[in-house]
């Protein structure tokens, strides 16, 4: 059972994910390369993830019921990585080592690098079809196992083979940017989850309307993005990605609802924390020099 959110824990949260901006700020000025926009607009959901949401352990990563996490758009890699090291997977110190010849952190997730990673991740547009790969193959090898005890495997009004129950002990997270949205892949991978109705996915749209070269409504436009969905047989939520109570309440809403995948529109500032960068598409894609970085830490609180 979740530990309730009491005010002490929300001060906490927020104070975590403050210190996970700094970081994020300390590589990229350290990596000289990287994006800024996307992780600082999404600290505030992966820290509500790895400190009240997620079933994970990182002294044991590959704990068989723990929750997944998929990072779909790669790029926010920052983020990430900035999480899990606050989260103990690994020492602080590295993330420093950001994009550097040898490192772990390269500047897209690899799990050869980094093995605590479900997936590597790179390509838009990947990731939701890699959660539902993943909730099929478990609902797959749920229904032999099924089979083989002697159950009848029924789901719905009419028995099938891949309609078995999820065993809910554990959900797949799959993280998503809106500019992914103008990637054919993404779609189909929404039309087989919502057809298929794997209600043990979660999926989580940075809803920050920026990409690379410029505001998503003047590239691709995505709206009506909620109906859009709701078309495909999804179950839809919208939040203020920075306001804690309604990230944790979303995902509690999601786990409950049963039937349909979830998708959670998680409405976010891109560059959060730092005034000169947000809502700016021209943040998306760039790390801060030296004096820039040095203003952003001192409004984070990390220089006086």
């Amino acid at each position: 059972m979740r530990e309730p959110i009491t005010e002490e824990k929300l001060t906490g949260l927020k104070k975590q994910a403050n210190d996970i901006r700094i970081s994020i700020i300390e590589m990229l000025v350290e990596a000289g390369s990287g994006h800024s926009a996307g992780p600082l607009g999404m600290a505030d959901i992966f820290t509500a993830l790895y400190f009240h949401i997620l079933k994970h352990d990182p002294f044991y990563p590959a704990w068989p019921e723990r929750d997944r996490l998929i990072l779909s758009n790669g790029h926010i890699c920052p983020v990430l990585y900035a999480t899990m090291a606050h989260a103990k997977y690994f020492p602080v110190e590295e993330l420093l080592t950001l994009r550097k010849f040898g490192s772990r952190l390269q500047g897209h997730p690899h799990r050869d690098f980094l093995p605590m990673l479900e997936t590597s991740s790179g390509p838009l547009g990947c990731g939701l079809a890699q959660a539902v790969g993943m909730a099929l193959a478990e609902r797959i090898t749920l229904s032999e196992l099924a089979v083989g005890s002697g159950l009848q495997v029924v789901s719905g009004n009419a028995p099938h083979p891949l309609e078995a129950p999820h065993s809910n002990s554990h959900y797949i997270f799959c993280m998503m940017s809106d500019g992914e949205h103008d990637e054919g892949n993404t779609w189909e991978a929404i039309m087989m989850g919502g057809k298929e109705k794997l209600d043990n996915i979660i999926a989580i749209v940075d809803r920050n309307h920026i990409q690379i070269d410029g505001n998503t409504e003047d590239i691709m436009p995505l709206e009506p993005m909620r109906a859009k969905w709701e078309a495909f047989n999804w179950h839809v939520l919208d939040i203020d990605g920075h306001d804690f109570k309604e990230i944790i309440n979303a995902v509690e809403e999601a786990k409950a609802y049963k039937g349909k995948p979830t998708v959670i529109i998680a409405h976010t500032i891109p560059g959060k924390g730092v005034s000169f960068m947000e809502n700016k598409f021209e943040w998306h894609g760039k790390p801060p020099t030296t004096e820039e970085a040095e203003v952003a830490l001192k409004e984070l609180g990390a220089r006086s």
